[in-house]
């Protein structure tokens, strides 16, 4: 009968633990001195080897022919304890026997020594799942029990465990197993199983395992299972569901360019192969870490790097892009990847999230020096604006020399029929829409780091229009208008527009509404937005 992989290579000794040296050293180093503890707690995520070094310690200490700390896996005691005919080790499921009863069975049994070894051992494997009263039966025979026996309590939920039990126990904390340790172990067992696994395919699977070599080997299992050819990184992605390393970088340099339908087209290819969007999402959630060690870290983080991608590649991608913006396309990853098991249609919230990563709003940001370096980004690669209206396109009025003479009784009010139709072929006036231009946008540049953060942000919420040697800034509320109008606000702002414009320049503080009740007027071309167009401003002329 098939055997799965992670159950035929469960080590047999600890020297063949990967990953938890700082653990097995330890109890090598106490079973050649014979300072055996009573009890031990081996806490630790799932795949990491606990229940494995209970087992191997179990032998250890029953083992009559010892080397070098390791159970020598030949004597009757460790092979009657390997095949479960010994009855003096028991295994117990703590999920499933969670009792008083069952802790009673076995406190009662702990008065009896062992029939056919020297110590009996418990290992109670999920200990956190038992019941208080069941953690109060076993105190007592915790503390202080027999001889001639050994408790090992394993758990990955060490805060559910009770005080008084933990300080009963000597505690190990079993790592996670770093990716390289779990690559160099999938590649050692594919060999010896003639599995066709290549360095990127074992590369990719290591990431996936989170630190759990047992993951990684049901996943080796379940790709070579479906796999005719060489296990590489296309297979693996295929057989799990989620983007291969290339595909993964293609959809991040979208977001990062805003190509929303390259990013929706490359996201719809997933869904069409069968992979699972969550997982897809959360690839590219992984990818954006890397990237941000790189951005922050300082000195080489090549090591803590996920090893599916190469650290040139996350390095180019990282260039040029603000951590404030990454950690931005991570917050919305989060939330959608939290709203996905739950989502009616998981390819419309997916697609979703792509459309927003490609086109972040202001609140998309944590922080306010977020949106400022937002912003500085936006200046970097260049504003874009909307264009000044050409004139040619401005009905043509004549001048008031030249238009011809009205009649004697031009005053007298027209009676209905003649009035209609001047009425009707009269243009409505509408308010004018405001944009910054270039010049405003170096201002802000200027000014910054010489007035107060908080009030640097709001600025980035002002147009800036200049007329002549005065510089107008349209505000959208009152409290935005009352504080650029403080007299150290306008003072560095005029300070920082006469360094740009190389003329001393005047402030003017507006609010928006003042600058509509301008627009709507009879006049529909307004003084300010006719001069404001002949200078270097961009104005959005609506008809």
């Amino acid at each position: 009968m098939y055997q799965a992989l992670y159950r035929k290579w469960r080590p047999a000794t600890f020297a063949d633990v990967v990953g938890q040296k700082h653990i097995t050293d330890t109890l090598r180093a106490q079973l050649k001195a014979g300072h055996l503890s009573h009890a031990y707690l081996f806490t630790g995520t799932r795949g990491t080897g606990k229940t494995t070094c209970a087992k191997i310690l179990a032998r250890a200490v029953n083992c009559t022919n010892l080397q070098n700390g390791d159970p020598c896996g030949t004597c009757p005691a460790c092979r009657g304890i390997a095949d479960g005919s010994i009855l003096d080790v028991v295994e117990i499921d703590a999920a499933s026997n969670n009792g008083v009863d069952n802790i009673r069975d076995i406190r009662d049994e702990t008065r009896y020594t062992p029939a056919t070894v020297s110590k009996r051992v418990y290992i109670i494997d999920e200990v956190h799942m038992l019941s208080q009263g069941a953690f109060n039966a076993l105190l007592k025979t915790l503390e202080e029990p027999p001889s001639h026996v050994l408790f090992i309590l394993a758990t990955t939920e060490i805060n559910k465990v009770p005080a008084t039990i933990l300080s009963r126990c000597q505690r190990f904390d079993f790592r996670r197993i770093a990716p390289h340790d779990i690559q160099r172990r999938l590649q050692e067992i594919a060999e010896a199983e003639h599995i066709p696994l290549t360095d990127s395919g074992a590369a990719m699977i290591a990431r996936m395992a989170d630190g759990a070599l047992r993951d990684a080997l049901s996943l080796l299992d379940r790709t070579a299972a479906g796999s005719t050819g060489s296990i590489d990184e296309e297979a693996v992605a295929s057989s799990v569901g989620i983007l291969a390393g290339d595909s993964a970088i293609d959809l991040m340099r979208s977001v990062l360019q805003d190509d929303l339908p390259r990013a929706i087209a490359l996201l719809g290819e997933s869904y069409t192969a069968g992979r699972e969007l969550g997982a897809v999402l959360d690839q590219l959630l992984g990818l954006i870490r890397d990237m941000l060690l790189v951005q922050t870290g300082r000195g080489d983080v090549s090591g803590m790097l996920s090893p599916a991608y190469s650290p040139k590649t996350v390095q180019k991608l990282a260039q040029e892009v603000p951590a404030s913006r990454l950690i931005a396309y991570a917050g919305i990853l989060q939330e959608t990847l939290t709203r996905m098991p739950h989502a009616a249609n998981r390819r419309i919230e997916a697609e979703l999230c792509m459309v927003r990563l490609c086109q972040l709003r202001a609140d998309d940001f944590d922080t306010l020096s977020g949106r400022i370096d937002a912003l500085e980004e936006k200046v970097k690669h260049g504003v874009k604006v909307i264009a000044a209206a050409p004139a040619a396109q401005k009905p043509a009025q004549p001048d008031d020399e030249d238009r011809p003479p009205l009649p004697d009784d031009a005053d007298a009010p027209m009676d209905e029929e003649e009035s209609r139709p001047a009425a009707r072929n009269k243009p409505k006036a509408k308010p004018q829409k405001l944009e910054s231009g270039p010049m405003w946008i170096k201002v802000m540049q200027e000014v910054r780091g010489k007035i107060p953060m908080s009030t640097y942000a709001q600025l980035t919420f002002v147009k800036g229009i200049f007329h002549e040697n005065t510089l107008m800034l349209i505000c959208d509320d009152g409290f935005t208008h009352d504080l650029c109008s403080k007299n150290e606000v306008r003072g560095a702002i005029a300070q920082a527009a006469q360094t740009v414009t190389g003329q001393q320049m005047r402030v003017t503080v507006l609010e928006e509404s003042q600058v509509s009740e301008l627009s709507t007027k009879a006049n529909p071309i307004d003084q300010i937005i006719k001069r404001a167009q002949e200078l270097d401003i961009q104005c959005d002329v609506t008809d």
